[in-house]
């Protein structure tokens, strides 16, 4: 896991860019890994934790209709958290995550695992719903590692 946040601090150094993220779900777990790399200091200055709707409202404009019609666990809030971020932290590329990590919370329409990020990237936002198993900790985990690997495509394809 180590490796991909490495890669991503890597990435970002080389082309001099800054990274944000909106979490909830994860906690803060993403950010962690970032700065758990030497280094990500040149490419993260801040990231929120927005764990309730009104923080995500308050702080990242997420539209309250958007969690009322959709739910706060969707793919337009998700991409709303990584707009609101880029844009609240004059970031290059912004992240947004949010899911149901469990192991309650769940539903038949969104059950535990569910999770939808988003990386807000050169103007464009590319959403991604993941379907995770296993424990809170592997859905947090998995989740963050799957964000990582998006971003090092995104970067490596533009």
């Amino acid at each position: 896991m180590t490796d991909c946040a490495a890669k991503v601090v890597e990435l970002l150094i080389e082309r001099g860019l800054k990274i944000s993220a909106a979490e909830s779900c994860t906690g803060g777990l993403f950010t962690k890994m970032i700065t758990d790399v030497a280094g990500s200091s040149a490419v993260l200055d801040a990231s929120v934790v927005t764990y309730a709707n009104e923080a995500k409202i308050k702080f990242l404009g997420v539209s309250e209709s958007n969690i009322i019609e959709y739910g706060v666990v969707s793919e337009a809030v998700a991409k709303e958290m990584a707009k609101g971020t880029t844009e609240l932290m004059g970031a290059d590329i912004g992240v947004g995550i949010t899911g149901i990590a469990g192991p309650g919370g769940g539903s038949k329409e969104k059950p535990v695992g569910l999770v939808w990020t988003a990386v807000c990237y050169k103007g464009e936002i590319y959403p991604c719903k993941l379907q995770l198993a296993g424990s809170r900790e592997d859905i947090r985990m998995n989740t963050c590692k799957a964000v990582f690997k998006n971003i090092i495509e995104l970067i490596e394809k533009h």
